[in-house]
């Protein structure tokens, strides 16, 4: 078993943990958030996999920001203002926020505290699960080799649609090694259609700018704070009064989409340069968007749609396609690069599940436009579904 930490840097993360981090900090500092693992394709776990995990755990309390990696945001990321940058400066991993057991072939695991530290626990440790899981069940990969023509393939296909993509793969990577093969591939050969990495360590490594927008958990907890039929505007129009004209991508299907769209009115509709779809079918989504801008009399064509949903080259050309003279599709593409190896990928994901805006906890949900990728206590998606009117 290699004994080197998984994670080796602070910034081996999504980017967007790090915006929302920002924001949580200037807004919210006193929030607390409670995050749990939900092991949505019902894996077994190996016996001493807990065991394994929490070395990890232990290990990550003892990465810091180093003064290249602060440059490298200063240089990049000029609206991370140097408060922030000297929080994260002062930022260490405290691996007792992390509470995680084993009962058998299965894992239970939640984090707690302050949500300003607590939401970067997220994605490193998804990283961390899936490349250990595929470690101690020693399943045979593709080589090397194999996976670069992979990728090349992939990328083929991609200028072939003439399409611009980024990779958003870290929390599903099959292992950091694989992660960093794949993107020097897209980097050393996706010229203009490639957009950058989600990853903000691998992203410095290579000298390229991070991308990413926010998560659900940012409207998640707006909706703990001041209610679901709300929480879509609120979180947009904090979103603006952190970032401005940076970052303005909306995240559309935290309650679903008929409720987002009822949310998005013509001011911000102006505001943000374009809309994320991260469930349902894209298509649908696509007349949605165009219908909802042409009722506001905004050109579609100015506006782009994020796809982020489970993205491979048929759906791209699919979407593309159907896209085509109508809006600008950009293809955050994840799992299908970083985790493309010969083996299923895993299904697992780690959410929101409480906030504490104030003055007590309150359970959060996501409802999503399909029932697989709602999360949250079955009595809470009942009151948020009987307070929006979705049956």
């Amino acid at each position: 078993m290699n004994e080197l930490a998984i994670i080796s840097s602070l910034l081996d993360n999504d980017f967007y943990k790090f915006t929302m981090q920002n924001a949580v900090i200037k807004l919210f500092p006193l929030a607390k958030a409670r995050y749990e693992f939900i092991n949505r394709g019902k894996h077994f776990f190996p016996g001493n996999f807990v065991d394994l995990l929490k070395k990890n755990l232990d290990k990550m309390a003892n990465l810091k920001l180093s003064n290249e990696e602060r440059i490298f945001l200063e240089k990049n990321c000029p609206y991370l203002d140097s408060k922030y940058l000297d929080f994260l400066d002062q930022y260490q991993y405290n691996p007792k926020e992390v509470n995680v057991f084993q009962k058998g072939k299965n894992i239970q695991m939640y984090i707690e505290g302050l949500w300003s530290r607590t939401i970067l626990w997220e994605v490193p440790l998804m990283a961390i699960i899936s490349e250990l899981y595929y470690q101690l069940t020693g399943a045979k990969r593709f080589s090397d080799k194999k996976i670069i023509h992979l990728t090349r393939k992939k990328l083929e296909k991609y200028k072939r649609l003439n399409v611009k993509f980024g990779e958003y793969g870290t929390r599903r990577r099959f292992s950091y090694q694989i992660h960093k093969l794949v993107l020097e591939v897209l980097i050393r050969e996706g010229k203009t259609f490639f957009m950058g990495s989600s990853n903000v360590h691998l992203s410095h490594i290579f000298s390229i700018k991070p991308i990413g927008t926010h998560g659900h958990e940012w409207i998640m907890f707006h909706a703990a704070k001041y209610g679901f039929n709300i929480a879509d505007k609120i979180a947009m129009k904090n979103w603006l009064n952190i970032y401005g004209k940076n970052l303005g991508i909306a995240l559309s299907d935290t309650y679903t989409s008929p409720i987002f769209f009822k949310n998005f009115d013509k001011k911000l509709a102006n505001l943000f340069e374009g809309i994320r779809h991260d469930s349902g079918d894209p298509l649908l989504f696509v007349k949605e968007t165009i219908n909802h801008y042409q009722k506001l009399k905004i050109n579609p064509l100015q506006k782009k749609i994020i796809f982020s949903d489970n993205l491979n080259p048929c759906k791209v050309a699919r979407i593309s396609s159907f896209c085509k003279n109508k809006i600008n599709p950009f293809f955050g593409i994840g799992t299908n690069f970083t985790n493309d190896v010969g083996l299923p990928s895993m299904n697992i994901v780690i959410k929101m599940v409480k906030a504490f805006p104030k003055k007590k906890w309150t359970s959060v949900v996501k409802l999503s436009n399909v029932k697989e990728k709602s999360t949250g206590k079955k009595n809470t998606i009942f009151l948020a579904k009987k307070i929006l009117h979705i049956s």
